[in-house]
Order: structure tokens, then C-alpha cells, then sequence
């Protein structure tokens, strides 16, 4: 499958570029007077192979969770428990990914790829949440386990991709039972994973993208959980772009000096360990990656190669794809960077990557708000191929 599809994805088009081009030059505005939208309605008529491309009406976020082995060298203050109980709460509907959704109009996916903790298929928080419109988030559900996470864990011998939870809300968040092991390895001590389950994290982020536009997506946004995950991101980024790492190195959730200094360490022990070669990205996922990490990668690949655009969230996101650029290099053509994360990394990253984010507000929360955020900016920039009236149509008169 991997391979299949990376040999799927082609460059953008050019005659369709071209005419996206010609057309904003007839557009009634003055030329290059919308900044940095012209040249990306340009890219999404490459993209689509048409001008105008189509509207991105119909936004689907996927979140990919994961643990790490890495969390055991106090790389993070938050116990590894709160990636599962963040996911209760992404299903019940009450983290800000959900409110700024919620807003966009955009669908929500929660895929477990890697989370330590066995998940309830449908947790009844999530059931809580349709049942009772008093209590949106579902947190009076059960009062010992508010997250909804202590029933019957879905089977962990199911392939990836192959359990799809129904919700309650049919038109509420899902979760997609698709763990290829209960967290990564410990990358200061051995490799995070083996070949097979990064090709198998891979794989499930390239199904993940096809479900979701077989479904009627027109524009995939990255999202993700994992307590830990901006360690193995930062990995990842000095990995494939060759900066020190304290350069690529940030703070996460906001931790001290003293953890950030222990972090910093703990990304170039793993550096030092394994030596990544950025022409094999599988075998960079596999040595230093998160399972989250991976299988976003796959679903920028297998979103590149339907030729629908992808809108990057923050570093965890970015750092994805640069493996997946590194996997198949017009790949690139399909993202968007939807904003610039407070994280470091995230600036490297889309240096490499030849990528200028739409908004620039410090975040560093990361489960796709961001991009969610820049969703509109995206959609203007399309929108006004469609509506926006030419010089000779509106009989303006041009200088």
C-alpha cells in the first residue's frame, strides 16, 4: 500500500496553475493585493488540476493518538494517563479541537494508532454528551471515570483501520480503534519501533485519508494527542533537516527549564544512538518517530495522491511531513501550512519544507486547532476564483 500510493502522487499541474494565474491577473483588485492567498489559490488549481479548484466545503480533521517510551526519561510534567482521558474528552466533545470544529463545520476522527492505555470503542461519555444537552461534554456520565475509558477495550489483535466505532451523535466525533502496539519504545534505549509497525502506522493514516474522502472530504486537517509526542517531533525534525537539536527542540506544554534541558539531551542521546538517514524515512519514523507521528505521515500521502490539500496543524503535524516530503517530494504540493507553532521545530520544519503559514498567533496546543483556525483563510483564497468578478464581466475599467 505504501508503495502504491507514493508512486500515485505526481507533480501539480501546470496548465492549471497558469490559468489560475491569468485569472487573478483579470480579477477586479489590484494585482498580488491579496497577499499570500493569490499564490495559494495557484497551488490548489495545480493540485486539483483545474481553475477554479474545488471549494473545500466539506473539512474532515483526523486526530492520531499515540504514547511514547520516551516519557519514562521526564521529558513531560503530565502523566502518560492523560492521552487516553484527552481522547474521552475529544469524543465527548469538550476539548478546544472540538469547539473550534464545531465552528469550521469540520468532521472529527479520533484514531488510536498507539495509545498505552486499551480505549472503550463508544465510551459512554460520548453517549452522555447525545443524551443530555445539559451537560455537553459528557462529564457527568460516571463521576469515577468521567473520560468514559473503563469499558471493554475494543480487540488489539484487529487490523489497523479495520474497527470504526459508530458514535452516539452520529454527527459527533468517532473514534478509530487502529492501534499497531500500546505506545513506542524508549528511543534513548532501542529503536521506538520496528520497520513493520511504522509501515503499519504508515499504512493506517494512508486508509484513514481514503475513508474520509471517499466520504466526501474535500480538505484533510491534521490533528493529534500524545503526552510527550513534541520530543520524538523534535527527533524527527533534526533528523530530516540537519539542525542541531536544541534547535529543533521546544517546550511543549510549557515545562521548566530544567525538564527542557533533560529534553533537549534526551533528543540528541537518541540522534547520537541511531543515526537516522533522512533518504530512508521509514527507518527514521521507525528509530525515533511516535506511532501519531507515522501514521500522519500516511494520511498526507494518501491525501497527496487523491489530490486533496492537507492542512498542517503545529509541529507534531510538520514534522510528519517531512518524512512524508521525504517519502515522495511532490507530496509538498498538498500542503498547507495552516499556521506557525511556538515550537521551534515548527520554523525549521516549514523552512525545509519550502512552506510560509497562513497565521502566526503563538499556539502551541496542538489537536488541529490551529490548522482549524486558518480553515476559512484557505477557503477565501479558493472562494474568490469562484465569485470575484473580472475587469471585463463587472465593466471596470482597468489602469
Amino acid at each position: 500500500m505504501l508503495e502504491s500510493t507514493v508512486a500515485a502522487i505526481r507533480p501539480l499541474d501546470e496548465a492549471a496553475m497558469a490559468a489560475a494565474r491569468e485569472l487573478q491577473g483579470r480579477l477586479t483588485k489590484p494585482a498580488g493585493s491579496l497577499g499570500a492567498l493569490e499564490p495559494l489559490s495557484v497551488r490548489l488549481a495545480g493540485l486539483a488540476g483545474t481553475c477554479p479548484p474545488p471549494l473545500p466545503d466539506e473539512a474532515a480533521v483526523a486526530i492520531f493518538a499515540g504514547d511514547h517510551g520516551v516519557h519514562a526519561q521526564g521529558v513531560s510534567p503530565w502523566p502518560q494517563e492523560v492521552t487516553a482521558q484527552m481522547i474521552g474528552n475529544f469524543l465527548a466533545g469538550g476539548a478546544v479541537v472540538n469547539a473550534f470544529a464545531r465552528q469550521a463545520g469540520a468532521s472529527v476522527t479520533v484514531v488510536d494508532v498507539g495509545v498505552a492505555t486499551p480505549l472503550a470503542a463508544t465510551p459512554p461519555a460520548a453517549a452522555a454528551r447525545a443524551a443530555d444537552p445539559t451537560d455537553p461534554a459528557g462529564l457527568s456520565a460516571d463521576p469515577a471515570d468521567p473520560t468514559g475509558l473503563s469499558a471493554d477495550p475494543v480487540d488489539p489483535s484487529a487490523r489497523p483501520a479495520d474497527i470504526v466505532a459508530t458514535p452516539a451523535d452520529p454527527d459527533g466525533p468517532r473514534l478509530v480503534a487502529a492501534n499497531v502496539r500500546l505506545g513506542t519504545r524508549d528511543m534513548t534505549v532501542t529503536a521506538a519501533l520496528t520497520r513493520d509497525e511504522a509501515r503499519a502506522a504508515v499504512e493506517t493514516g494512508i486508509r484513514v485519508a481514503a475513508e474520509l474522502i471517499d466520504a466526501g472530504a474535500g480538505i484533510l486537517l491534521t490533528g493529534d494527542m500524545g503526552i510527550g509526542n513534541t520530543t520524538p517531533a523534535a527527533a524527527l525534525v533534526a533528523a530530516f533537516t540537519g539542525v542541531d537539536a536544541a534547535a529543533a527542540t521546544g517546550r511543549g506544554t510549557g515545562v521548566d527549564d530544567g525538564t527542557y534541558a533533560r529534553k533537549v539531551e534526551v533528543v540528541r542521546a537518541a540522534l547520537e544512538r541511531h543515526a537516522p538517514d533522512p533518504a530512508d524515512p521509514l527507518g527514521v519514523l521507525a528509530a525515533v518517530g511516535g506511532l501519531e507521528h507515522a501514521a500522519l505521515a500516511g494520511l498526507i500521502l494518501g491525501a497527496a495522491a487523491r489530490r486533496v490539500p492537507v492542512l498542517l496543524d503545529g509541529v507534531i503535524a510538520v514534522s510528519a511531513a517531512l518524512a512524508a516530503a521525504a517519502f515522495a517530494p511532490d507530496a509538498v504540493g498538498a500542503m498547507v501550512a495552516g499556521h506557525r507553532s511556538a515550537e521551534p521545530g515548527a520554523t525549521a520544519a516549514l523552512r525545509h519544507l519550502g512552506l510560509d503559514p497562513l497565521i502566526d498567533l503563538g499556539l502551541r496546543l496542538g489537536e488541529g486547532t490551529g490548522a482549524l483556525l486558518a480553515l476559512p483563510v484557505v477557503t477565501g483564497a479558493v472562494r474568490v476564483l469562484h465569485e470575484v468578478a473580472t475587469f471585463d464581466s463587472a465593466g471596470v475599467a482597468e489602469k
